[in-house]
Parts: C-alpha cells; structure tokens; sequence
C-alpha cells in the first residue's frame, strides 16, 4: 500500500467512525470495531486521534462505561470527509458492481443455480442487482448483526440459521466485514470451497485489489 493509499485509508476509516458516532448510540469500542469490520486496537487509536483534534468528546457512565460524542468541529469534519469520499463512492460503485457480476457470471456458467448471501452493508444491493442478470436463486440472507432486518423481501438471518437451507454457494457480500464473516463460517463448519468473494476493493488496503475471487 502506498502512502496516498495509506492516508485514504485511514480518512475513510475516521469518516466511518465519526458516522457511527454521528448516530448518538451507547457504543462500547468493541462495537464500533464489529461495524466498521477492524480491529479493536485501530478503533482505540483512531478514536484518541479523534478526541486530541476536539472532533470526539467522552462522556463517562457508571460502571466504566462511555459514550461518544460529536462536537461542532467534528460534525463539520464529518461534512468535509463526506464530500472528500463521494468520488471514491462513485467508484466503489462500477467496481463492486463489476466484481459481482463477474462473479455471479462465473457461477452461473458452471452450473449453480442457488446462493445465500453472508453479509449485509452497502454493497449487499449491489451484489443483488448482479444476480438479478443470471439464472442464480437467491435462497437467503445472513447476517449476525442485521438479524431481523428486511433485505428486498428476504428476512434477514442469523448466519447459523441461513446455514439451515440448503445451497451450493455462499457469496459474502460485505466488503468490509468479509474476513470476519469467513472466519465465522468457518467457525461453523463451513466448506471453505463453498465460500466466494470479490476483491477487497472497500476501501484500498495492504491486501490490493488484483485478485477477484477467494
């Protein structure tokens, strides 16, 4: 990764963090790790930096609990990475979608004709308008977080249960929580090779973007 790479990284990080933060929800930084798809130690740094330039404030509660705060600097930040990003959004887009359909594509010329989808975020709608051009049944939707949830008339699962029905491939549509999501499937018995993914093309990082599938 280079250094423009390093630094769009970690903007797009802190504008994650700061929308999370935005939603004036009781969050530990466990939390904030499992949505934004990093490690626990990243959220801590980040969240140090965002406090030192006065974007975040902490609120104590009992109990050594905290809440994260935006402060007027930080939701103007918030305004000003969100611009910075649209372009990269716009990007995201023809790539991810390209990825997917080339994906699906590939899945659907040999032979599979149903999937469950492991994952949802922003580009889940994406990877579902992709589908919509082949042959492929989408059988399910899982994911632990978004459990309950409606995803264009599919409930949304707990992936223990999505992996009730039966299916010849998972397709993990989250970008950003895809290793997690792999290593929660495996950690149910999952059939590696069942498994299939795009790059990590959300957002640019050491792993690259030249490989397409896992």
């Amino acid at each position: 990764m280079n250094e423009h790479d390093g630094k769009m990284l970690d903007s797009y990080r802190s504008f994650l963090l700061i929308s999370e933060i935005a939603k004036e929800e009781s969050l530990s930084q466990r939390e904030l790790a499992q949505r934004l798809g990093i490690a626990l130690g990243l959220v801590n740094s980040y969240l140090k930096n965002l406090v030192a330039k006065g974007y975040v404030r902490v609120r104590n509660f009992p109990r050594n609990r905290y809440a994260y705060l935006l402060t007027p600097q930080g939701v103007a930040e918030k305004t000003r990475l969100a611009y910075r990003h649209l372009q990269y959004f716009t990007d995201l887009y023809t790539i991810t979608r390209q990825d997917y359909m080339e994906l699906l594509h590939r899945l659907n010329m040999a032979g599979v004709r149903d999937v469950v989808f492991c994952g949802l975020d922003e580009v889940t709608e994406i990877a579902y308008l992709s589908l919509l051009e082949t042959e492929i049944r989408l059988v399910a939707v899982m994911d632990d977080e978004a459990a309950g949830k409606n995803f264009f008339g599919f409930p949304v699962v707990s992936i223990a249960d999505g992996l009730r029905n039966e299916c010849q491939r998972i397709v993990l549509t989250s970008l950003k929580k895809g290793d997690l999501l792999r290593t929660r499937l495996e950690e149910l018995s999952v059939d590696g090779a069942t498994i299939c993914a795009v790059a990590k093309a959300f957002p640019p990082g050491p792993e690259g973007t030249d490989v397409r599938t896992k």
